[in-house]
């Protein structure tokens, strides 16, 4: 069964000179991510002002090989929310997944760190920074790749021995 062509449109795109430059310059350039750069060639070929094409989705859909309901979101969020926000992603209200560490506990992990460690060890591990956090009520839960993640970002960190240095150590030749 074809597919049924709809001549009145919802959500019709009517791009300006300066839109279209913008649009076009984005696809030759080819620098952007897959989907901003099939979002602007969709906007491109569903243009029904002077300079557009006008196609009709289902040859959009054909000739970029994409869905329905990829023009459809572009159509729409165009007419309803503006150029801009076609191009950029939205941003998320919340993150999704709330940090473990803040500032303030991560301070004092990064102090517990740099502490001296206990009884019986050299050093400070992962592992040990890890049940440490949690008995001191730092934090509730923690793993060891997320206290390695923190630590990281410090020059002091006690778990990486050459402290942001990468060159290799002279060694004793036999």
């Amino acid at each position: 069964m074809a597919a049924k062509e709809i001549s009145v449109k919802k959500y019709v795109v009517r791009l300006s000179s300066e839109e279209r430059e913008r649009l076009e310059a984005l696809v030759w350039k080819g620098k952007s991510s897959a989907r901003r750069l099939l979002k602007a060639r969709i906007l491109l070929k569903a243009d029904v002002s002077e300079g557009g094409d006008g196609w009709s989705d289902s040859r959009i859909i054909e000739a970029l090989e994409t869905s329905p309901s990829m023009v459809y979101r572009a159509r729409k969020q165009l007419v309803e929310e503006g150029f801009d926000a076609v191009l950029s992603r939205k941003q998320r209200a919340m993150p999704a997944v709330e940090r473990i560490f803040d500032g303030e506990k991560e301070a004092k992990l990064i102090a517990l760190a740099c502490s001296k460690p206990p009884k019986g060890r050299v050093r400070w591990t992962l592992r040990l920074l890890e049940n440490k956090v949690v008995e001191l009520d730092i934090v509730d839960r923690a793993s060891d790749s997320t206290i390695g993640r923190v630590l990281k970002k410090t020059f002091s960190s006690p778990i990486v021995e050459s402290a942001g240095s990468s060159r290799r150590r002279p060694t004793a030749r036999s």
